[in-house]
């Protein structure tokens, strides 16, 4: 029996609201690329995430069974009247989470399993007596091995019993590779106050206070500064021996004395009990400011036991093999199987197949620099995504909707090309792939493009394009297309000449090699805009996180400049600022209004009105944090969770306050401009975007400044009510940035990482115009950089490569954006060449 139903091939999506989504409608291709562009903000990650990839994992998590979605964390229903024809979905989110500390580059890349399988199976293990047995087919087949030199039978070690997470760990550190020691340098911080006085911090908030009191009776002086105490006073305090002591106690809160025998515990001694007995983040934040962390004395940091460490592959033992870095291991696991007996080279070339397969993917994406025994939470977001996107394609799904939000995130230009071969790989298994981007090379390359806008938030949400790429650039309301066809004209600011580039003075600095960066001997131009570009891995970040900022703030401090920088001169710099991308806030508490400083001026500015007078309210009352007229269902966090047992716990709009985190009390509070007989309360005004506030505050001076400020750096269509942990990347930044603007910078220094993340080309050049803002303020602005629009924009370029890890390292051009065209050696140049005319 034959039916006449046709196969799908397109994914239908009617009446979508998710956030600022204005009730779209739209058809997907499945089966291709599809990607989907517009400014920040205008709901792009809203369709893809919040609509698509929220639908596909929903409906894919219901056909399981009750008990297993128990255990599973899901996604809420989206906020659309109909998706149909959705495949089940993936999402490689802008920020994959934190990893553990027990995650590494090989385990989150899976690249360890293949390398332990290699040690256990082709390895030389040693034998119980200490001799090394050279490999052989009972190694391979893990049969009795025989030593060759005591007649000892003994079996060699499994995979799974070379893993740091298990078997194989070190028993010092239990295979996180480091340890945590007293500092004793934060047991008293202040040596002016005497141990009555509180001197010794952990018998303060860690051990009962009566310590003070035994330690008396060990013959310790507790009434004088501790500065003054003899050496063998101050060893009692640090590692006396815990005794029992009778001692007569007079509790200081309730006057009630008692005699009673009480063991001593030393500072030291009170800080690793308190360490053996935290069960919880909150007790271990208690005690971490006690303690410092360094390499397992035993491993080396390296994360695995001796027994592990003794066995051998080529010479080389798993934890010298995981130390280099990807590029240098897959050469030497393809030497592997010519250094084996016959018999054992076709096993060794089918494991060494299976790394290399997994490997390659890696290489193409731009991690060969990476080792092996990288800590996960050391690589950047970029990184971590991209290792994501490995394993995504290595598992060969077919009919998978791929959701990938920015996924050029940290890729030098060189890299595009990798990561766009990982997509069609992905599209040739069957699979469809949404793409959310602002790259012009990367949303050419699909076959299908959705473009949202005009604007962003409240002014976005709406489709201005879509269909073929070809199509979108003859779409007169296209605000990509003009970048797509080479229209927009990307040079938007006057450079300095080459006569007058270090005009206002040079900063320089000498360093000593540090991590795969070899020794350097910079020079900036102060008073411009400097962007250090190369490839993922070649240094940026070393050089100007590790090297620069820390060296210009330990000569502006007065303080020893890190061991690595030989020297540093930079006359009349008196501060260097990093203004990264991290989220502000951690918890729906934080808004644009209270980080921006607008509440508190809006506070203050109710509490003034006639109304609050006579209520006698003051400013404190109309925090939403604290104040008596939050809504005290919700407790100001304008919205509430509920458990629904088996269901995801879904997060709900507080129905008492509808999001406005106040109190019905809160709306009779009213505040007039003094031009109309319009009104406004507190919870309309947070409920605006700062454009629209903007309007209404055009005689308070002091709110009008701050909301022309965010304005002016592009965050217009924010509301004052938005929480700030939700913001994007760039966003985060320009809200940082906000309480810089507007004063003069003479002497400062601000450090951007990768600010473009997360911004359209129209977003870049608002950007460009907050940059030039701040040097013809005085400021020395330096940006780690991929995006070439900004780097063909700056006054100098530090190029750094040309490859990355120890293929880098090293400066191979500076000067003007034309010095690194002109530069062969210089890949980033390669890429700039069309930009600066030098093509």
């Amino acid at each position: 029996m034959t039916s006449d139903r046709k196969k799908p091939n397109e994914i239908l999506v009617r009446g979508a609201r998710v956030h600022n989504l204005k009730n779209i409608d739209v058809d997907i291709p499945l089966g291709e690329l599809v990607a989907i562009a517009g400014v920040s903000g205008s709901g792009k990650s809203s369709l893809a995430l919040g609509v698509l990839y929220a639908e596909g994992s929903r409906r894919y998590l219901e056909a399981l069974s009750t008990y297993t979605r128990r255990r599973i964390t899901q996604a809420g229903r989206a906020e659309v009247d109909q998706v149909r024809h959705v495949p089940a979905a993936l999402a490689l989110h802008q920020r994959p989470g934190i990893p553990g500390v027990r995650s590494t580059f090989g385990t989150a890349s899976e690249l360890l399993n293949s390398l332990r399988l290699m040690f256990s199976r082709l390895g030389s293990h040693r034998c119980p007596n200490g001799h090394s047995c050279p490999p052989s087919m009972d190694v391979a087949l893990m049969l009795p091995i025989t030593c060759h030199v005591c007649g000892e039978e003994f079996y060699g070690p499994g995979a799974e019993e070379m893993a740091f997470n298990s078997d194989g760990a070190c028993p010092t550190c239990t295979g996180t590779g480091v340890v945590r020691t007293v500092d004793e340098y934060t047991l008293v911080p202040d040596e002016s106050l005497s141990i009555d006085e509180g001197a010794v911090a952990p018998w303060q908030n860690l051990m009962w206070a009566l310590m003070k009191d035994i330690a008396r009776e060990m013959g310790v002086r507790t009434d004088v500064p501790f500065r003054d105490l003899t050496p063998a006073e101050r060893d009692i305090v640090f590692h006396g021996p815990a005794e029992k002591k009778h001692i007569f106690y007079v509790n200081e809160k309730t006057n009630v004395a008692a005699e009673m025998d009480f063991t001593y515990y030393s500072a030291v001694h009170t800080v690793e009990n308190a360490l053996s007995k935290v069960k919880d983040e909150k007790g271990m934040k208690r005690v971490e400011r006690y303690l410092r962390e360094a390499a397992c004395p035993d491993c080396g940091g390296t994360r695995l036991s001796a027994k592990v460490r003794s066995t051998t592959l080529v010479g080389i033992d798993l934890a010298e093999a995981t130390a280099m870095t990807l590029d240098t291991l897959i050469d030497w696991v393809r030497q592997v199987p010519d250094t084996l007996p016959e018999q054992m080279r076709p096993m060794a070339m089918s494991i060494g197949q299976s790394f290399l397969d997994n490997a390659r993917r890696l290489d193409d994406l731009g991690l060969g620099y990476l080792s092996l025994d990288r800590a996960s939470s050391t690589l950047s977001t970029g990184e971590r995504q991209r290792v994501q996107l490995a394993r995504a394609v290595r598992n060969e799904t077919t009919g998978v909707l791929y959701v990938l939000d920015e996924p050029s995130i940290g890729l030098h230009p060189s890299n595009i090309d990798g990561l766009m071969a990982v997509v069609d790989d992905l599209i040739a298994d069957g699979n469809t792939v949404v793409l959310v981007d602002h790259d012009v090379r990367v949303l050419k390359r699909a076959g299908h493009m959705i473009e949202l806008g005009p604007m962003a938030g409240s002014q976005g949400g709406t489709i201005l394009a879509q269909g073929r790429v070809d199509e979108i650039t003859r779409t007169p309301a296209s605000r990509i297309a003009p970048f797509i066809t080479g229209e927009a004209d990307v040079l938007t600011r006057r450079r300095a000449g080459r006569d007058e580039l270090f005009a206002q003075g040079t900063i320089r600095m000498a360093t000593t090699p540090i991590h795969t960066v070899r020794a350097l001997n910079v020079e900036l131009p102060r008073g411009r805009l400097i962007a250090v570009t190369g490839v993922s891995g070649s240094g940026k970040t070393t050089m100007v996180l590790e090297s620069l900022i820390p060296g210009i703030t330990a000569q502006c401090e007065g303080q020893k400049l890190p061991p690595h920088v030989v020297a540093i001169d930079a006359e009349g710099i008196r501060r260097a600022s990093l203004i990264d991308a991290s989220p502000i806030g951690v918890n729906v508490r934080s808004t644009v209004a209270t980080y921006s400083g607008v509440l508190d001026n809006l506070r203050r500015l109710f509490a003034g009105t006639d109304a609050a007078k006579a209520q006698k309210l003051k400013a404190g009352a109309f925090s939403y944090n604290t104040g008596s007229l939050r809504c005290p269902t919700c407790d100001g966090t304008g919205q509430i969770s509920l458990d629904v047992q088996f269901l995801p716990d879904v997060t709900i709009v507080c129905p008492a306050c509808e999001g406005t985190r106040y109190g019905a009390e809160a709306e009779q509070i009213r505040w007039s401009p003094g031009r109309s007989d319009t009104t406004y309360s507190l919870p309309e005004l947070m409920a605006m975007t700062v454009s629209d506030a903007l309007e209404v505050f055009g005689g308070a001076k002091k709110i009008h400044e701050r909301l022309a400020i965010l304005d002016g750096l592009g965050l217009g269509y924010l509301t004052l009510g938005e929480d700030t942990p939700a913001l994007s990347g760039g966003e985060a930044q320009r809200l940082k940035l906000a309480s810089e603007m507007g004063r003069t910078q003479v002497g400062s220094v601000f450090v951007f990482d990768e600010p473009t993340i997360g911004l359209h080309p129209l977003d870049v050049q608002v950007l460009l115009d907050v940059f030039n803002r701040l040097v013809e303020a005085g400021a020395t602005v330096i940006v780690i950089e991929h995006d070439l629009d900004v780097i063909a924009n700056c006054d100098y370029v530090v190029d750094m490569g040309p490859g990355g890890g120890d293929q880098g390292g090293r400066i191979v051009a500076s000067g003007a954006p034309e010095d690194i065209v002109s530069n062969e050696e210089s890949v980033t140049g390669r890429y700039l060449a069309e930009l600066v005319g030098q093509a």
